[in-house]
């Protein structure tokens, strides 16, 4: 039997507790910041919170406590937005064992030093002399909902610990939910994460009533950004045509499930970022951090990412949506292969 705690009881974190909740060989505690969530789940075995409507089973226990989570878990999950994952793991490190296979399912960058979820918590957990934690990252095309519910599902496990990327694929692994390992965390973080931004920027353009071609433009240009700075971080470039790359940023781009998105469409439609984020209902847009993040990253690498820097201006409220689409079309003509 396999003891797993999820550190995060979001709409991803609840579904992969509904997930891996459905092996018989799996016991899960589901830890929860806010004690309604677990009051919820005890009671109804629903999170009506963030994942109404789907049934969590009896192996998830719900807790309040991050040592009675953490104890005598094999595999941690953490899945609490990108800005607590410090915090969180700095009250965590004295419960965590040297063995302990710790898998960030958190699509995020740590806003103010720029580093991806796997780097922060090798930090913390390292930190005062500590062993470098075994660590992977989980991500890819996954809506919690339809995830939770059954609907096919395909992502990646990046480790260069093979036998961590191995272990995690056949611990998740479900007929639902199909894991496939590899071989580069840089390329599988950094996709998830800046694939946010390039959703709300694909939310813009919904918003201002743009079509089809607007966004498979966006799309397409989005990715080759989002490579070159993959690439400029020691990631490989075949990366971003994969899961966490293209399919993760094809899902948020186009999918009506996307939060991303949502707040780039409520952008172009005039509303100001406090107000949508306030109407929000405690759900994080991660692309809101992580955009002023992958600015200041690409800009330490020297990468031109025109289209994170236009919608850092727009959520900065210094630049109106449609002058920002406006920008990006006027820009000095290009060859599409070396841009």
């Amino acid at each position: 039997m396999s003891e797993i705690a999820i550190i995060g009881a979001g709409a991803w974190g609840t579904a992969l507790s509904i997930i891996l909740g459905r092996k018989e060989t799996h016991r899960l505690r589901l830890w929860a910041h806010e004690k309604e969530i677990c009051e919820s789940i005890a009671r109804q075995r629903v999170n009506e919170m963030f994942l109404p409507g789907q049934l969590i089973p009896a192996c998830v226990t719900p807790c309040n406590d991050l040592a009675e989570a953490l104890e005598d878990a094999a595999i941690v999950v953490s899945v609490m937005p990108s800005q607590h994952c410090r915090r969180l793991f700095e009250q965590m490190r004295s419960h965590l064992q040297a063995e302990t296979i710790i898998v960030s399912a958190t699509k995020g960058l740590e806003e103010n030093s720029l580093l991806r979820m796997t780097e922060v918590i090798a930090q913390v957990v390292k930190a005062d002399g500590g062993t470098a934690p075994r660590i992977g990252a989980l991500s890819g095309p996954s809506f919690a909902l339809e995830a939770a519910r059954g609907d096919p599902t395909a992502i990646a496990i990046a480790s260069q610990d093979t036998e961590l990327a191995r272990s995690v694929q056949q611990e998740f692994s479900h007929a639902s939910f199909r894991i496939y390992t590899n071989e580069d965390p840089i390329g599988v973080e950094l996709g998830g994460a800046l694939k946010n931004t390039i959703a709300i920027a694909a939310g813009v353009c919904a918003g201002l009533g743009l079509g089809h071609n607007s966004v498979a433009a966006l799309i397409t240009r989005g990715l080759a950004e989002m490579t070159r700075l993959v690439i400029a971080c020691g990631g490989r470039p075949e990366t971003m045509a994969g899961l966490a790359g293209l399919g993760d940023l094809v899902l948020t781009c186009t999918g009506g499930l996307s939060r991303n998105r949502s707040v780039g469409v409520e952008l172009g439609r005039g509303r100001k970022l406090p107000e949508i984020l306030a109407g929000m209902r405690g759900m994080v847009a991660e692309g809101v951090f992580t955009t002023t993040a992958a600015v200041g990253l690409a800009r330490a690498r020297g990468i031109e990412m025109p289209i994170t820097e236009q919608m850092h201006a727009i959520l900065q409220g210094s630049k109106a949506p449609r002058a920002a689409i406006y920008e990006l079309m006027t820009r000095s003509s290009k060859s599409e292969a070396l841009t």
